[in-house]
C-alpha cells in the first residue's frame, strides 16, 4: 500500500498561531484555497484509489478540488483528525505552543505515554491513525490512499511509525500547508520515500 499524507492548506488560526483542535475549526483563508488548488497540480496525476478526510472543515475544503480532479468523493474519517490541544485550545502564546510541541516531540522520541494537557496520550494518537490507515488497507489493498489531515498528527504519526526516520527528523522538519508524507508499506513496515519533497537525507 502507498499512502500519501497531506497537510490541509493555511487558515486564519495557522496565521495567528493558534493551536485550533476542536470542531469544526477554521476556513482556509485565500491562500490556503489557491494552495488547494495547486494540489491539483501536483498529485493530479497520481494514482489516488481512496481520499479520506478529517472532520475538520479545513481538510475538507483543501480536498475538494483535487477530489473534482480526480473523480473521487472523499471520505471522512475523524481518527485522522490534528493532535487534539485540550487545555490548550485556542491558545497562542509562547509557552502553550512550547507545551504542544513539547509533547509531540516525546511522542517522536518514543515516550507515547506523556499525555497533552487535559487531552490524549500519545498512544491515543497513534492508535486511532493506525486504525485510519487499517481501514483504509482494506479498502485499497496494494493501492493508493491519501489523507488530507493536519501537520502535527502527520509528522507525529510518520515519524513513529515510518521505520527508516531518523532520530529527531520528525521534530526538525516542520510540515508547512499542503506539504506531504509520502509512505510504502514493505515487507509489514513503513518506508517514508519523501518528506516536504526531501528524501530523508536531505536531497530533492
Amino acid at each position: 500500500m502507498r499512502l500519501i499524507l497531506v497537510r490541509h492548506g493555511q487558515t486564519g488560526s495557522n496565521v495567528t498561531r493558534a493551536l485550533d483542535t476542536a470542531e469544526p475549526g477554521a476556513d482556509l483563508t485565500d491562500l490556503g484555497r489557491e494552495q488547494a488548488e495547486a494540489l491539483v497540480e501536483r498529485f493530479g496525476e497520481e494514482r489516488v484509489d481512496l481520499l479520506v478526510t478529517s472532520q475538520l472543515v479545513r481538510t475538507r475544503q483543501t480536498a475538494a478540488p483535487l477530489a473534482k480532479a480526480l473523480g473521487l468523493t472523499p471520505r471522512e474519517d475523524p481518527r485522522i483528525r490534528e493532535i487534539v490541544a485540550g487545555d490548550l485550545e485556542m491558545l497562542n502564546d509562547d509557552d502553550s505552543v512550547a507545551a504542544y510541541v513539547t509533547a509531540i516531540a516525546a511522542w517522536m522520541e518514543g515516550a507515547l505515554d506523556v499525555r497533552m494537557p487535559g487531552a490524549e496520550s500519545g498512544h491515543e494518537v497513534i492508535a486511532r491513525y493506525d486504525a485510519a490507515v487499517e481501514e483504509a488497507r482494506s479498502e485499497v489493498g496494494d493501492g493508493a490512499a491519501m489523507f488530507v489531515s493536519h501537520g502535527a498528527v502527520i509528522r507525529t504519526w510518520a515519524a513513529v511509525r515510518g521505520a527508516n526516520v531518523p532520530p529527531g527528523w520528525g521534530i526538525r522538519n516542520v510540515l508547512h500547508n499542503t506539504d506531504a508524507v509520502v509512505l510504502q508499506e514493505r515487507g509489514g513496515e513503513w518506508m517514508v520515500e519523501s518528506w516536504q519533497g526531501l528524501t530523508l537525507d536531505g536531497e530533492r
